[in-house]
């Protein structure tokens, strides 16, 4: 048996405290110590982003990180995003856009999708499509997803342009 270490991890807002081996992943701590199927594998290169979760509020591609490296930081996935309601919108304008056939990509591309959105709330198409391009979706060819990020985009900066 290899060693194992402590670590004490804020997950969805649930405190975490779980022996964990030094080589594990936070993916895979995730997924098979917590249960959390959301946050896919898929490369384990950090070249898909399917692993996408926040790291103290940081989009971080979860096959990259260390569980150990996380101790003493809060981490959420898609399920505590979508509990709290942040990402209604871009949950509803995927479904209208049709912006998921297999769901793969899915919870991974609404997180990067939802930084976006924080970070360059007036990008233009071609920089939206630039930011999700570190995430792979092989079934719809990005046009949909584009369009659902962009319609959110609009009805965002009208909403705001009514206050």
């Amino acid at each position: 048996m290899s060693e194992t270490i402590l670590v004490n991890i804020q997950v969805n807002g649930v405190e975490q405290k779980k022996h964990v081996e030094p080589r594990i992943h936070l993916v895979d701590f995730l997924r098979d110590t917590l249960g959390i199927k959301t946050s896919r594998v898929c490369c384990e290169h950090g070249v898909c982003g399917a692993c996408t979760v926040r790291l103290d509020g940081e989009i971080v591609r979860g096959c990259l990180v260390l569980a150990v490296q996380a101790d003493g930081h809060e981490i959420e996935t898609i399920d505590g995003a979508s509990d709290r309601g942040d990402l209604t919108d871009l949950q509803a304008a995927f479904h209208a856009h049709n912006s998921m056939q297999c769901g793969y990509c899915t919870p991974g591309m609404l997180l990067t999708a939802s930084d976006l959105l924080a970070q360059k709330p007036n990008a233009t198409r071609a920089e939206v499509r630039e930011y999700l391009s570190g995430n792979y979706c092989r079934c719809t060819g990005y046009q949909a997803i584009v369009d659902a990020v962009c319609d959110v985009q609009k009805q965002r900066q009208l909403a705001a342009a009514s206050l």
